[in-house]
């Protein structure tokens, strides 16, 4: 799908296509009334004739000879949100991908959400084009047919607005593909996506975009003495692989930023075994790798001016005869020992292991890990944001800030050492649980104990990184946020000039 702007007149648009936005009432902003002057008035006669109202999400499809005009309700711009308007924006251009519409051009009429610009409706309409395009149907014996539409126009009105369209564009085209590779892997089912498949699509996310890989095996995991990691892979058939990618931007010296994905494959819970209920979705156990994957791709195809180092401990967690039981005690890379009492909080066994690498081998100016780590921070925080934890509050910030700006939102949760006694051990040095009280809280106080003396962020998306129910698959997130922090952090994209 190919993205551009388009300037002019906008009473003399044509193509096989136009969307443009009403809102309650039928009332048109200054777009879809030249638009319904170029056509004849096909959209004044629709709301005489009250096909047209303009609620919240009303799909209206006109025709004026070769050319479709769909109309798009908005509702009162008054009461106009990010969510509401995406929510529209998304089955207008559900409607244009079920046509035979080879083309598009959206109108941006005006700003519904004063505190969005035309860049950031510029982003959305990218994305969710992607988004709406993607089928998850690789492992069917007859896939759907693809949609025709092949490019995308968003119309813009003077130099200024087309500029900030374009970087939108831009930045929503890489951010749209990000999570469109994130949303392909996670989907995957565990038997084809394994920890050796996902290191061999690191591989070719290196080779296809300059990014340089290493991959290290079983025996040089245990070589670098990650107790903690290979605790996890012990009750698998599937050997564990940690991933290790570098896009280099800026300066050979400069610190890069660390992106640290929990990769578990799949994951039974281990000895301590899941219910069978809706188990087939911890194939998404290793989304934060897909993240990771997906940011790394944005990152590279908006040629940002900084260096970023991706990390993935991949492995599965199964209740093989070797697996590691409750009681066992295991031996970090970073020399801490940790009592097992539940095998089924593993995400933050190979992470430890993972961070303490990231701060000893890769040494970053901060790190951000990403995991579906806790049911808690589903419960706490539902399926719309996910829990942001961080030992430095401007890095906290920054992220939700971009979280905010990019719509893929978290929320700051407390790090406070009044948790850390809740991990207490008679026999370790820290226990992998800390009982059912702040359960979220408590896996990210444990990961806290791995990441002294580095700036690190915590990103739980369990409740975020899928959806359950009909509309199951993977959502790509935070492929938004963490591209649009890297953006910010680094000053902006350098495509246009590629």
């Amino acid at each position: 799908m190919e993205f551009s702007t388009r300037g002019g007149r906008a009473e003399a648009l044509k193509g096989q296509c136009l969307l443009v936005t009403a809102e309650s009432g039928g009332k048109l902003g200054a777009a879809a009334r030249a638009v319904d002057a170029g056509h004849g008035g096909v959209i004044a006669a629709a709301i005489k004739r009250g096909d047209l109202t303009g609620k919240q999400a009303q799909v209206v499809s006109l025709a004026d000879g070769a050319t479709r005009i769909v109309v798009v309700g908005i509702g009162k711009s008054a009461e106009a949100t990010e969510a509401s308007w995406l929510k529209a924006m998304r089955a207008g251009i559900d409607t244009v991908l079920a046509s035979a519409a080879r083309d598009l051009t959206v109108c941006l009429d005006g700003h519904p959400v004063r505190r969005r610009d035309a860049t950031w409706y510029a982003s959305q309409v990218a994305q969710i084009a992607l988004q709406a395009a993607q089928r998850p149907d690789h492992m069917k014996s007859k896939r759907e047919d693809p949609p025709r539409l092949a490019k995308i126009a968003v119309w813009a009105d003077g130099e200024e607005a087309e500029a900030q369209v374009g970087r939108g564009l831009r930045q929503g085209e890489a951010i749209g593909h990000g999570a469109s590779l994130a949303r392909e892997l996670g989907n995957l089912p565990g038997n084809v996506c394994t920890p050796s498949y996902l290191a061999d699509r690191a591989q070719a996310l290196a080779k296809d975009h300059g990014l340089k890989a290493q991959i290290f095996d079983e025996k040089a995991i245990a070589k670098m003495g990650m107790g903690s990691f290979l605790s996890v892979s012990r009750g698998s058939a599937e050997p564990p692989r940690f991933i290790v990618l570098r896009y280099q931007g800026a300066g050979k010296d400069d610190a890069p930023v660390a992106l640290v994905g929990k990769g578990v494959t799949f994951d039974t819970g281990g000895i301590s075994i899941k219910p069978s209920g809706e188990m087939d979705e911890m194939k998404y156990d290793m989304c934060g790798a897909a993240a990771v994957l997906g940011t790394l791709q944005a990152v590279a195809q908006l040629k940002l001016p900084i260096n970023v180092v991706g990390i993935i401990p991949a492995t599965e967690n199964m209740p093989g005869s070797k697996a590691t039981k409750p009681g066992d005690i295991v031996t970090s890379m970073s020399g801490q020992t940790i009592e097992i009492l539940n095998t089924d909080a593993e995400g933050r066994l190979i992470l430890c292991d993972a961070l303490t690498y990231t701060k000893e081998k890769v040494k970053p100016v901060l790190a951000i890990d990403i995991a579906t780590l806790t049911g808690a921070c589903v419960i706490a925080l539902g399926h719309v944001a996910s829990g942001l934890y961080s030992n430095d509050d401007k890095l906290a910030h920054e992220l939700l800030d971009a979280g905010h700006a990019a719509w893929d939102r978290a929320w700051h949760m407390p790090l406070w050492d009044d948790y850390q006694q809740q991990l207490s051990s008679n026999f370790a040095d820290v226990a992998n649980i800390g009982g059912r009280p702040g359960g979220s809280v408590t896996a990210a106080c444990f990961l806290s104990r791995f990441t002294r003396d580095m700036k690190w962020a915590h990103l739980d998306i369990a409740g975020t990184a899928w959806v359950s129910g009909k509309a199951k698959g993977a959502t790509g997130r935070p492929v938004g946020l963490l591209t649009e922090f890297l953006i910010r952090r680094s000053g902006g994209d350098r495509s246009a000039a590629a």
